[in-house]
């Protein structure tokens, strides 16, 4: 039987694969891959950066389950995010199990700031 071992990475999609790389490591800091040009890094999780539009596929954003972005302090995160231009939707939940800020990435993918207490 086949045993899935790990997610390898989470693909991203988009219309300007220039302008996602810039928001992912400039505004929201992820680690650049010394080997691949459109590939950063989350902790393990790596962001594969790809435009579906070039490989004969339609565009769609991710949205609907925003991918959940691990940070130690939400609010302060936030503010650092609002200070870069990052718009989020509504104000920062506290589910009574952790605190999560939803906003989108430059085109329309979902993502949240998310910490577990």
């Amino acid at each position: 039987m086949t045993e899935i071992k790990r997610l390898d990475f989470m693909g991203i999609p988009s219309q300007d694969a220039e302008r996602s790389r810039t928001f992912y490591r400039d505004v929201l800091g992820l680690r650049p891959d010394e080997h691949a040009e459109w590939e950063q890094w989350a902790g393990d999780t790596c962001f594969g950066i790809w435009e579906p539009e070039r490989m004969g596929r339609p565009f769609v954003a991710q949205t609907g389950s925003p991918w959940p972005l691990h940070v130690d302090d939400v609010a302060a995160a936030r503010a650092d995010l609002e200070a870069k231009g990052v718009s989020f939707f509504g104000d920062t939940l506290d589910t009574g199990v952790c605190h999560m800020a939803f906003f989108a990435d430059p085109d329309g993918n979902e993502l949240m700031l998310h910490r577990r207490y």
